[in-house]
């Protein structure tokens, strides 16, 4: 579960593009352009490293399509699994496929199993403004084991712009929207909720991340410690 929500918590903040003048201001997408997050523990101790690469971006029409591999290793440097997801920016927003709230690793899991994916994409729309309120987000897998459905289902609840802050990374500082939102996650009878908040940079994306018990508490944390294109 833990690998599962911090697989998750990274996919769903990294998304949109600049693939265009009129496409999206966050994120520069460009082939060949990448981002490294470092990720920590509530005690500020490194969990992992997850390098992202932009392998493709295709225009069709209106609409630009992109695929970003993601390669996720732990404290150890040991790689934890290797996936990939799409994307599309049009008409001034940024959609990430619902699916790939999903880590690749754990369908792959499932092997033969019968499984049913549905869900909504996430969206950025260009024009950030502090008390914005932005679309809830989810994704639903049903799997049929022995007759019996099993079901995981991923929200993310009550999007919205709280404020503007400049942070400072080991890659640098960034004047940045916050976006708040709650990752609720149920599964094996199973509730859970975090708050969490994301950093979001024009022209460079997330560049910042935090995840939280109800208390308040940091439970987790990502930062941007690379950034190439």
């Amino acid at each position: 579960m833990k690998k599962i929500m911090v697989s998750f918590s990274l996919i769903v903040f990294f998304f949109g593009g600049v693939f265009g003048q009129n496409c999206s201001q966050y994120y520069p997408m460009e082939e060949g352009a990448t981002f490294q997050y470092t990720n920590y523990n509530k005690k500020g101790k490194t969990e992992g490293i997850a390098d992202y690469k932009v392998t493709e971006v295709v225009n069709n029409g209106g609409t630009t399509q992109a695929t970003m591999s993601i390669a996720l290793t732990d404290e150890k440097g040991k790689e934890i699994y290797n996936t990939s997801y799409s994307f599309s920016c049009t008409d001034n927003k940024v959609s990430i496929d619902y699916e790939s709230l999903l880590p690749e690793s754990m369908i792959d899991q499932m092997g033969d199993m019968e499984m049913e994916i549905t869900g909504t994409d996430i969206e950025l729309p260009n024009n950030l403004e502090v008390g914005q309120v932005l679309p809830d987000a989810n994704v639903t897998m049903t799997m049929s084991v022995a007759g019996m459905n099993m079901k995981t289902v991923v929200n993310i609840l009550n999007r919205k712009v709280e404020k503007k802050e400049t942070i400072t990374t080991s890659a640098g500082s960034f004047d940045c929207f916050v976006i708040y939102s709650d990752s609720q996650t149920q599964a094996m009878g199973m509730n859970r909720t975090f708050p969490s908040r994301l950093w979001l940079a024009e022209g460079v994306g997330m560049v910042k991340q935090e995840t939280y018990q109800k208390k308040g508490d940091v439970m987790s944390s990502t930062e941007l410690t690379a950034f190439t294109k």
